[in-house]
């Protein structure tokens, strides 16, 4: 049976991987793995459950959970049903979480535990077309009939197996590579979710793709830990799938520094946060440490970044050099590698801009972070910068199958066989960004250089226009600033207003250090962040900041904010974007202060 669809991609493996690992997670406090042949079983079980529930092909059914191994297994299950996987972020309040499952129509939903379970409850007297919601995690008791439990589910699939197999078999045999595999909704950093419509084709097209330019081989070991409702970790599984990849699943992002020393990952896909906060918090160790110290990784590290230099341009490394570099690896940088398992040989970067800075930083310590670029709507990439082939500050370039083009205004535009197929019920919205040539319009500004690699400089929508009538980049503004270990967050603001002004949060490790060099140790965040000599500091780096920008992009005013952003404050989608509008709406009295 050829690979057209996700399930048979599936099955496929577990016929051919059989005993070998495909899945580890952690039980009881203990690291269990999980066989190809296994996880087959239970995949099966739980679609042979969801047959016996009635789930027709074609219908949707929700799955409401943390990333783990069952949200996996879960989403495998639905596809080998015929049905439509709808991802929903756990940490959707419920008036958003009963939009999306009325906006899909779900028929069924997965959620991970009690807590979900009573968000769910909250709006389930308005979901009409909601019949069955199956509990992850816990047991569902016997009194709601529409309940029921993850081993309930399994047992029915076990009990009518022989009933409902030959079912199974043909609606595995019957899919189409064109159909619906699942409708993601966009995270919204803008208005209510749009459900991307993504097809078995668009995900294989990537997974070949991406398949292509992955440096790693069959059975090695990564580790999940970014939200699987987002594109970016979704491709992360699939390709565990396609390339036979272990999947280790983390812990939770608090347990990630953990996870990472015991599952010793041969790589990891992240978004830049994770690389900025290990970036800050290695600065803020170096400098609050002794003298003898510091030179010594500042030595280091002047001894990696010319040997980055030199694997940027792809030269060879003098002997000297190398013996160097492998000194300081021995005696600085061994320790960061160890903390990041010791066997991590390359990052995925992807869901926002990774600050070049950082990136380079990291080479010169000896871990390349490939940065790619992609949406929602492109299933999720389109760049990817190659193990062999890379140039930090840009995104990479186009994918195998991928075609771009830059529009007049600088706008990115994309062509391939994963572009989504539009918007779901919204063919109004769908005419704005698909065109009628097959081009799909991102709403990013970029720039193409000679080799074919995207440099991206801004949202297209994002772009300011000063009151002076020039356009401001507020993302190049930001990264510049965010390239300080102190700075944690920056928003800039200055649509039509005479000039850009900035609103910064600050790294909890870094004010400490520095608060203590300066003998303000033990005082709170919020008092820290006023304190004249933490703000003189910050305006130390907006104005090395405005030396790299021109006149008119430079930061005139700024403030600092008592706290960092938060998805539960909102200023944060689950994605760790910042939400531009719930920012200036929400500081609206502060910014408006910076401008008198």
């Amino acid at each position: 049976m050829p690979e057209e669809t996700l399930p048979r991609m599936f099955w496929a493996r577990v016929e051919r991987l059989g005993d070998r690992p495909a899945q580890k997670a952690k039980v009881s406090g203990v690291w269990a793995e999980t066989t190809w042949r296994q996880l087959g079983e239970t995949i099966r079980e739980l679609a042979l459950g969801l047959l016996a529930l009635g789930r027709q092909p074609g219908e949707a059914v929700a799955l409401l959970s943390q990333s783990r191994a069952e949200w996996v297994q879960a989403d495998l299950a639905i596809l080998s049903a015929g049905g439509v996987t709808i991802p929903i972020y756990p940490s959707y309040p419920a008036e958003q979480l009963a939009y999306i499952v009325e906006d899909a129509e779900a028929k069924a939903i997965f959620v991970e535990d009690e807590t979900q379970l009573a968000k769910l409850l909250e709006v389930r007297a308005r979901l009409k077309g909601l019949e069955q919601i199956v509990l992850i995690s816990g047991a569902a008791g016997a009194a709601d009939p529409g309940i029921l439990d993850w081993a309930t589910l399994r047992a029915r699939g076990r009990e009518r197996a022989a009933e409902l197999g030959p079912a199974l078999e043909a609606r595995l045999a019957a899919a189409r590579a064109e159909d619906v595999a699942t409708i993601v909704y966009t995270s919204g950093t803008t208005g209510p979710p749009k459900g991307v419509v993504q097809t078995h084709v668009n995900h294989l097209a990537m997974l070949r793709s991406t398949g292509q330019v992955l440096p790693a081989p069959e059975g090695a070991v990564h580790l999940l830990f970014l939200p699987l409702a987002h594109s970016f970790a979704r491709l992360e599984a699939y390709q565990g799938i396609h390339n036979g990849f272990v999947t280790a699943f983390a812990e939770s992002l608090e347990k990630v520094s953990d996870n990472l020393r015991e599952v010793s990952p041969y790589f990891i896909c992240s978004v830049p946060r994770l690389f900025e906060k290990v970036y800050a918090r290695i600065l803020a160790q170096v400098e609050g440490g002794q003298s003898l110290k510091k030179r010594l990784f500042y030595w280091a590290l002047g001894v990696g970044r010319a040997v980055s230099r030199l694997q940027q341009a792809r030269r060879p490394i003098p002997i000297w050099l190398g013996l160097r570099h492998v000194l300081a690896h021995r005696l600085v940088f061994g320790k960061l590698h160890r903390a990041l398992g010791g066997r991590l040989r390359f990052c995925v970067s992807g869901g926002a801009p990774l600050g070049r800075e950082i990136a380079e930083f990291f080479h010169a310590a000896g871990i390349l972070i490939l940065e790619g670029y992609g949406l929602t709507e492109t299933c999720p990439a389109l760049t990817f910068n190659r193990a062999d082939r890379f140039k930090f500050g840009t995104v990479g370039q186009a994918l195998p199958g991928v075609t771009l083009r830059i529009a007049g205004d600088g706008e990115i535009l994309a062509r391939g066989p994963n572009i989504a197929a539009g918007y779901y019920k919204k063919p109004e919205a769908t005419a704005e960004v698909f065109d009628a040539e097959g081009w799909f319009h991102t709403g990013d500004i970029g720039v193409l250089d000679a080799e074919g690699f995207l440099t991206i400089t801004d949202r297209k929508k994002d772009l300011l226009v000063t009151a002076g009538g020039m356009n401001v980049a507020p993302q190049n503004i930001e990264n510049l600033l965010q390239g300080d270990p102190l700075v944690s967050q920056a928003v800039v603001y200055g649509d039509r207003r005479p000039y850009p002004v900035v609103l910064l949060t600050l790294n909890p490790e870094g004010l400490a250090r520095f608060a203590g060099a300066l003998g303000l140790p033990g005082l709170p965040h919020a008092e820290l962040a006023r304190h004249p000599m933490i703000v003189e500091r910050v305006r130390q780096i907006v104005e090395a900041a405005n030396a790299r920008l021109a006149s008119y992009a430079r930061v005139k005013r700024f403030a600092v904010l008592p706290e960092e952003f938060t998805q539960v404050t909102g200023e944060l989608t689950p994605t760790f974007k910042v939400r531009r509008k719930v920012v200036a709406e929400k500081y609206r009295d502060l910014l408006e202060s910076l401008y008198t």
